[in-house]
């Protein structure tokens, strides 16, 4: 059986523009850049209730360049546009996934109808590295709807497993990833138990969205992180209420990170470059 390594609580909160406020659980002082690899940050927008504007909340227009943004909406909506002209709205249960790869300038706000209303906002943002022979790859985004995302049943009280991403006995996710992963949300009723095996050397770990959950006999409550050692395959999950647990377990990439802002390469000369090419207008234009 797989042991914990430890449980975060949810560190203090700031603001990622004036959209989002987030828990950044990686990287940090307990988990560096590699040990979540190829999941390279988790900033986590806990549940709030952000008050009706006019003005929609949100970040304005910045690049990105090496790695992927993973956007997964659990409430309130989103309206997102990158320089490579795609767009779109995620709402509870969507998911964005935006391959920034070799670069290109995106911006993401509340979207009009939420933001006028207001109401409850919870998101959960991923940076996914990639690796060295893919980080100049051509810029794509996959609109991953609720509806297109395949779940696999549980049990007969409607809990599910929802496959982002990776596979689960025998059905396989909706995103394509450039290594190896699995992205769930398992979706339990209370006092559901779930045994399920992820590949030992695969970085494991799991926030809790909603409701308390037991884990290899360990209570975690809502919002908090447990980082899983490297030592087995064997998971046991228990919902102690209805919960709502994201499930992120990959495979390592072994190469240097370069990182720096908004750019993750492989070396300093390369971040360099991504700079140059930003001023120089090469990730494309994009109105803030």
């Amino acid at each position: 059986m797989r042991s914990i390594q430890f449980i975060l609580t949810p560190p203090p909160p700031h603001m990622v523009g004036d959209g989002f406020r987030v828990h950044n659980f990686f990287p940090n002082n307990y988990i560096d850049k590699k040990r979540m690899s190829p999941f390279l940050l988790m900033d986590y927008n806990s549940k709030i209730d952000f008050s009706a504007s006019e003005t929609p909340r949100g970040v304005g227009v910045h690049p990105h360049r090496g790695f992927e943004t993973v956007t997964i909406a659990y409430h309130g909506r989103i309206a997102h546009h990158d320089s490579a002209g795609n767009s779109g709205v995620i709402g509870e249960g969507d998911v964005q996934w935006m391959t920034a790869a070799s670069g290109l300038l995106h911006k993401e706000y509340h979207e009009k109808t939420y933001s006028q209303q207001g109401g409850p906002f919870q998101m959960v943002q991923l940076w996914v590295n990639l690796p060295a022979k893919d980080k100049m790859s051509a810029p794509k985004y996959q609109e991953l709807t609720k509806a297109s995302i395949p779940s696999v049943k549980l049990d007969d009280q409607g809990s599910v497993m929802e496959l982002i991403a990776g596979e689960f006995k025998g059905t396989k996710g909706a995103a394509f990833t450039f290594t190896p992963m699995n992205v769930f949300n398992a979706r339990l009723k209370e006092q559901t138990t779930v045994n399920f095996e992820l590949p030992q050397h695969f970085n494991t770990g799991f926030l809790v969205v909603e409701g308390e959950i037991e884990v290899q006999g360990t209570k975690v409550s809502t919002d908090h992180f447990v980082l899983f050692d490297n030592d087995g395959t064997n998971i046991e999950l228990k919902a102690l209420s209805n919960a709502v647990v994201l499930i992120l377990s990959g495979e390592p990439i072994n190469e240097p990170i370069a990182q720096y802002g908004p750019f993750v390469m492989n070396t300093w000369d390369e971040l360099e470059q991504a700079f140059k090419d930003v001023n120089a207008g090469k990730f494309g234009v994009l109105e803030d």
